[in-house]
């Protein structure tokens, strides 16, 4: 089934408060987008990208593998080559290099004119919930790349199987 046709089974499928299929304009609504442009994404017209994906995913309650036609379950996730799960875990020095590294970070959001800058705009101009999202996501960002890193430069002959 090609994921155009999936968006919109699984929207026809789910019912708002009221009992009624949930329209593609409250999705719309929801996701901030135009009714036009999501009805266009339904329609195959749009290419989706992973974040609109991802969005879309989590109102529907389904991965967005099942989402895009990767899986006919929507509980399960395609196994990737180099899924999180088979990654190396992180030691308490690991921990220390990335807190370290995401307060250089922070530290240069806050100064503007940092490595981490972003137009001119300083982390504290952003509202609590947008800060503490993006420090979230630099954190999240960080842990992954120390676990690929680990894996990717790890000779075999070392690594804990």
């Amino acid at each position: 089934m090609e994921n155009k046709h999936r968006i919109r089974e699984i929207r026809e499928r789910i019912r708002d408060e009221n009992g009624k299929k949930l329209s593609g304009t409250a999705v719309a609504n929801i996701l901030g987008i135009t009714p036009q442009y999501y009805y266009e994404i339904e329609r195959g017209e749009k290419n989706l990208s992973a974040e609109m994906a991802a969005r879309i995913a989590d109102i529907f309650g389904v991965t967005t593998d099942y989402l895009l036609g990767r899986t006919d379950d929507p509980d399960q996730i395609v196994e990737h080559e180099q899924s999180v799960s088979k990654l190396p875990a992180l030691t308490e020095k690991d921990e220390r290099d990335i807190q370290k590294e995401l307060e250089k970070i922070i530290k240069g959001l806050k100064t503007g004119s940092g490595f981490a800058a972003f137009g001119g705009v300083d982390i504290d101009e952003l509202d609590e919930e947008d800060r503490e999202l993006l420090i979230a996501s630099l954190e999240n960002s960080l842990r992954l790349a120390k676990r690929i890193a680990k894996q990717k430069f790890t000779p075999k002959k070392y690594r804990k199987n």
